[in-house]
């Protein structure tokens, strides 16, 4: 992954999800998706924490929960890397779990701009086949 990783992560301050979980969330994301791969290393907590103007000990707790879950390892000199696990431990429903948490947020500004199903989905649909 490139230098800059830092720049990757962003929080949502007004989402109900605190910002320690929109990290961890991202990160599983990453890896989920092969954009981070095993032994990338990752951003430093004080990187991390000043790129998105955060307390660096909620950058931390979220690195320290991606460690407890194995998703990330402690490298001596090197900082916090991709724990070396194939892509395909995580299932398929693991993976569109981890989607869930950006469905809802979509969801619930499509109800508060009073959009009905039908253009919400047109929408994702149409969005789905631009995307890369």
């Amino acid at each position: 992954m490139p230098t800059h990783t830092a720049q990757l992560f962003s929080i949502v301050t007004g989402s109900p999800d605190p910002i320690y979980r929109q990290l961890v969330d991202q990160v599983k994301r990453f890896v989920a998706g092969g954009q981070l791969a095993a032994g990338d290393e990752l951003p430093s907590v004080r990187e991390v924490a000043s790129m998105l103007a955060v307390n660096p000990m909620t950058v931390s707790k979220a690195y320290s929960l991606l460690e407890t879950e194995g998703v990330l390892a402690r490298r001596r000199g090197l900082g916090m890397v991709v724990a070396e696990r194939p892509r395909t431990t995580q299932s398929l429903a693991e993976r569109a779990e981890l989607l869930r948490p950006t469905l809802a947020r979509a969801a619930r500004e499509a109800r508060e701009l009073e959009l009905d199903h039908a253009t919400v989905l047109a929408l994702f649909t149409h969005i789905l086949k631009e995307a890369p």
